[in-house]
């Protein structure tokens, strides 16, 4: 079945929520990536402008500087410029070099109107006609400035190399040299050459990436911290009900069953209590018949014993259903476990029986908790009986005092095989049992016995192996 987003389904409602959440994220990310190409060409744009400015002004400066301080004086001097002679061309590379000092300029030439390198900072260039590219021919023609940004890598490139070699980023400038005009004039006056320079702008180009990479940086970072938090939120909240809608099944199966428990309590309690009377006149009456038979070995005897035997328990089968469909209210005064479960294991180890299986109790005196001593002896009884019997044939049942949460609480630990965990939700339903013989309500009544006295019994295995039983009390350690 094709999975549909947009189709809630009950058990997984944040399902669509989810969807959402990441088609935001990807939005979030595409948008942010969008808003930083647009910041940082509007950054790029920003840079190129600002060193448009500063060349313009320093091929405007370098246009006073030549003919202030070069063009005038010697054409006043020797009456015309011939840069050929050695003194006419050191003055002037005099004159430039203390004007661009500090600009970053790399190269820079000069062009006759004929597009011939009258100057240049590398002297073998000096009379090339073929280094003039369009802007210059263009310059010449119409006499307009042009200033073209040169880029090593391409903006992709540049936004992942760590570092940038110096020259990478070169802004080339061409502006037409001409003649100052006196006062009188209003017109530009007349082309003296073509001057074309280049300047590294490679160190304010890198100052631009690190606001672009930190742009894209933070929103990312960004993007992804509040992904990361909507999807926790989410998680968190599908958890939640998760676990309730979990407890409402739970509730309700448990709702069903006490409905149907009570109804079949009902009938128990009756047909039990139709039961009791002659199920004890059969008893009683079987075991008188069974001690005046002298002989013990006649099958009549043996009748009469196995009349006896199963009588009592049918009998006690009549009361584990009476005590299940009717239970007790316990009657609260101070309880002495110590002692309660010193009675449980001398009755339980006094027959002799069982002298391979040793019962261990490790509470000690004034062990106190609020409780009717009688239904927390049966209570107890039932887990030791259960215990001892998991042992098998022999074996050790350990009972310690526990703090379980700040709460007072009792461990009984057996060395058998242990709960099948699979099956530690159904071991306190009614009629339940993994044993051979038994009405399955021995640990139902117990749980029952517990939940009256506001204590939890905890089922599970040992780290060490075997069954462990752990009662919680309300009492706080």
């Amino acid at each position: 079945m094709k999975l549909n987003p947009f189709r809630v389904d009950p058990a997984h409602p944040f399902q669509l929520v989810k969807f959402l959440s990441v088609s935001t994220l990807v939005l979030i990310l595409g948008s942010s990536i969008l808003l930083s190409i647009f910041m940082s060409n509007y950054a790029k744009s920003a840079l190129v402008k600002k060193n448009t400015a500063f060349a313009q002004l320093l091929a405007e400066n370098l246009n006073h500087q030549i003919y202030r301080r070069f063009t005038l004086p010697v054409v006043l001097g020797f009456g015309r410029v011939e840069l050929k002679r050695q003194d006419q061309y050191e003055r002037l590379e005099q004159v430039i070099e203390s004007t661009i000092h500090s600009f970053h300029v790399l190269d820079l030439r000069i062009y006759s109107t004929q597009n011939e390198v009258s100057f240049s900072t590398d002297p073998e260039q000096v009379g090339n006609a073929e280094l003039g590219g369009s802007a210059v021919q263009s310059a010449i023609e119409h006499g307009v400035e042009s200033f073209d940004l040169q880029n090593k890598l391409s903006a992709l490139g540049a936004l992942f190399t760590v570092n940038l070699e110096p020259g990478d980023v070169i802004l080339r400038t061409v502006y037409p040299l001409r003649a100052e005009p006196d006062l009188r004039r209003d017109q530009p006056g007349p082309l003296l050459g073509i001057l074309e320079f280049s300047q590294d702008i490679t160190s304010d180009y890198v100052a631009v990436l690190h606001l672009q990479r930190l742009i894209i940086l933070t929103t990312f970072l960004g993007s992804v911290a509040l992904y990361a938090l909507i999807f926790f939120l989410i998680r968190r909240a599908d958890r939640v009900l998760e676990e309730r809608v979990r407890d409402k099944d739970r509730l309700e199966r448990e709702l069903l069953q006490n409905e149907k428990l009570a109804s079949m309590g009902r009938m128990v309690a009756s047909i039990a209590h139709e039961i009791r009377n002659p199920l004890g006149i059969i008893r009683s009456s079987s075991e008188l018949l069974f001690k005046k038979e002298e002989d013990k070995s006649t099958s009549k005897a043996k009748i009469l014993d196995a009349i006896f035997s199963e009588s009592k328990r049918l009998s006690q089968t009549v009361n584990d259903f009476l005590d299940y469909a009717r239970p007790r209210q316990p009657a609260l005064e101070d309880v002495d476990l110590e002692k309660t479960l010193g009675h449980v294991i001398g009755f339980l180890t006094q027959d002799g029986q069982q002298s391979e299986i040793k019962v261990k109790s490790e509470l000690t005196s004034g062990y106190i908790v609020q409780g009717d001593r009688d239904l927390l002896y049966r209570g107890f009884y039932n887990l030791v009986s259960n215990a001892m019997q998991a042992c098998g044939q022999r074996g050790e049942v350990i009972i310690r005092p526990l703090v379980y949460h700040g709460r007072l609480a009792v461990s009984v630990r057996d060395t058998g095989s242990g709960f099948d965990l699979k099956l530690l939700d159904r071991y306190v339903e009614p009629f339940f049992t993994t044993k051979e013989s038994g009405t399955g309500l021995g640990l139902a009544i117990t749980s029952s016995i517990f939940e009256s006295h506001g204590a939890t019994m905890l089922l599970r295995n040992a780290a060490d192996g075997g069954g462990e039983v752990v009662v919680i009390f309300a009492e706080s350690a």
